[in-house]
């Protein structure tokens, strides 16, 4: 039986600084489009101190909406596992089975490392063993862990979370892609093109066969910027404006992996990831209004599932 597509959307920044009502407003607008869930992201200190956590964000919508929350992604390195374990068992019993931890290494700033004592050279290990270590304490285990970075003695985290929390690995490096098919649930990939997906997809699934792994990780999906407007040029003038601002990067950089114009141009350039077996879309939209933005989104969720 053929997986359906599920397509969600990051509601924009702006919306978590408005007070609760406005994001409530935002997220009855999401709900009666009919999306399937709602995703955040999640920064420390990015380039110059700007960020918001992924699980105060994921928090705030699971207790605003029936929908699920997916990070995408939670930069799982710069904290401690314990303490993130702590975090996604009091989410998850405040809303389960509508968790989807997306984590990712989040390498586009080395100064945010930095910031917190940490040594960027070090992220990839330090991301191994946190995410050992985080999936076998949401699994109820007692962790005892002696690695390069994270080291432990009798850890337990209670409640476990009463339906399990689906882990995601982000990432395009072959460490990334190793890191999806030994620890997590599925890949989510960002800024490659359709047929580099599709050969990662099958990347992953032949190292989690080779190591044994059954299931195989299956949960895999895509985040991509996408911008809405009735003309091309102006759909890329709002998004091309939004990504150059957080990036500090020209959009040319990004150009061919973010999708501008109507719901049509923007479906139609996905689609080509839903035939390599994409089946999860975090899509980050921009245009002239928010309601333009979801509506793009809907259209977009009812042309990939016909």
């Amino acid at each position: 039986m053929t997986t359906p597509v599920h397509v969600g959307l990051r509601p924009p920044r702006a919306r978590f600084e408005g007070g609760t009502a406005t994001l409530h407003a935002y997220v009855e607008q999401v709900v009666a489009a009919g999306l399937d869930h709602l995703c955040v992201g999640d920064h420390v200190s990015f380039r110059g101190g700007h960020g918001y956590d992924g699980l105060v964000q994921a928090t705030a919508l699971a207790m605003l909406s029936p929908l699920p929350v997916h990070t995408s992604v939670y930069l799982l390195a710069l904290r401690h596992p314990v303490a993130v374990a702590r975090q996604l068992s009091s989410l998850a019993q405040l809303a389960p089975g509508r968790v989807v931890l997306g984590v990712g290494l989040g390498g586009d700033d080395r100064h945010e490392f930095e910031v917190l004592g940490l040594d960027p050279a070090t992220r990839g290990r330090r991301m191994d063993e946190c995410l050992t270590v985080l999936r076998a304490l949401l699994a109820g285990e007692t962790v005892d862990f002696d690695g390069d970075h994270v080291a432990l003695h009798d850890a337990r985290v209670l409640p476990t979370p009463p339906m399990a929390v689906p882990v995601l690995v982000g990432g395009r490096s072959e460490a990334a892609l190793r890191r999806a098919a030994l620890l997590s649930d599925g890949w989510l990939g960002v800024f490659v093109d359709a047929p580099r997906w599709g050969g990662a997809r099958r990347r992953v699934e032949e190292l989690a066969a080779t190591a044994g792994r059954d299931p195989a990780p299956a949960q895999h999906g895509l985040a991509v910027w996408c911008g809405f407007a009735d003309t091309g040029p102006d759909a890329t003038r709002l998004l091309g404006a939004e990504m150059e601002s957080l990036y500090a990067r020209p959009f040319a950089d990004f150009a061919r992996y973010a999708p501008c114009g109507t719901p049509d141009i923007v479906a139609a350039a996905l689609a080509p990831y839903a035939a390599e077996g994409c089946t999860t879309f975090n899509l980050i939209p921009v245009a002239a209004t928010d309601a333009a933005a979801i509506e793009g989104c809907a259209a977009v969720r009812a042309a990939l599932r016909a």
